[in-house]
């Protein structure tokens, strides 16, 4: 099981690091020196080495006069990304869904990221303190958009998504909201690899009353499951947690209205509307 704490590095920050860290070992530099010469931290130089840290424009144009001036700080600086707008101990998850073959989600807080309208998601997102700016709330939503991607990935992904009745009929950012909302779920669910259940408001024996939890098979077939609180994420990768998360997830799909059935109380709610 990892914690996932601090920001998730991009690929392009961790083949920087790779670069400064292979040009420090050829100059037989150690880390604590390299800091001294750039007049950064050895922390900074193991930060930026491990593609935690964004370097600036100091670390970059320091670090290429002491590494051999070579243009290959220079030139790579400019491609760096960091995944804005994902929380940090998401990104590594986030990661793993561009490459997985089954995706799995059961949410009982809010419509799961991938099903969001951006409507829906900037109501959700200017609902939960602090306060954000309108730049702020432009990323986050951007960003949580931008992962639906998923669904146009080929190979394509099998995906499963069980959700609370309550979710949908909470009235999220208001009735027209909800009814964008609610077309855009029946429209994901008519997919041929996208299946929806609603978890009906009466459900005495409830497999999910410890949380939200997702779980993806990766292409070599290895499960992970991701569990996530108010401040934070777990991705898990110990095969026996992984297992009590699979045998949890199969008993909400028993537990949860059939797609037909899921299906058809979405319209209901629709035409209610």
């Amino acid at each position: 099981m990892a914690i996932c704490t601090e920001p998730g590095p991009s690929d392009s920050m961790r083949t920087f690091g790779a670069v400064v860290q292979a040009l420090r070992e050829h100059a037989g530099l150690s880390r604590a020196e390299l800091g001294t010469l750039v007049r950064f931290s050895k922390h900074t130089v193991e930060s930026v080495e491990l593609g935690r840290r964004m370097p600036d424009r100091a670390f970059v144009e320091r670090a290429e006069e002491v590494l051999g001036n070579t243009g290959a700080l220079r030139r790579a600086a400019p491609h760096l990304s960091r995944q804005v707008g994902l929380a940090s101990w998401f990104r590594q998850w986030a990661r793993l869904e561009t490459k997985a073959v089954t995706l799995w989600t059961y949410e009982c807080r809010v419509i799961p990221g991938l099903l969001q309208t951006e409507r829906y998601a900037r109501a959700v997102t200017e609902s939960v303190p602090p306060v954000k700016d309108e730049e702020q709330v432009t990323k986050q939503v951007t960003a949580r958009l931008e992962r639906q991607h998923l669904f146009e990935r080929k190979p394509p992904i099998a995906f499963s998504f069980i959700i609370e009745q309550a979710l949908v009929e909470r009235g999220t950012g208001g009735p027209d909201v909800t009814r964008e909302l609610l077309d855009h779920l029946l429209e994901r669910s008519s997919r041929f690899n996208v299946e929806l259940q609603i978890m009906p408001r009466c459900q005495p024996d409830h497999a999910g009353f410890d949380g939200p939890l997702m779980l993806l098979e990766a292409q070599d077939n290895k499960w992970f499951g991701y569990a996530e609180g108010q401040r934070g994420g777990v991705l898990i990768s110990d095969r026996k947690e992984v297992s009590i998360m699979l045998q949890r997830y199969a008993k909400l799909r028993s537990q949860a209205l059939t797609s037909e059935d899921s299906r058809g109380l979405l319209t209901r709610l629709r035409g209610a509307l």
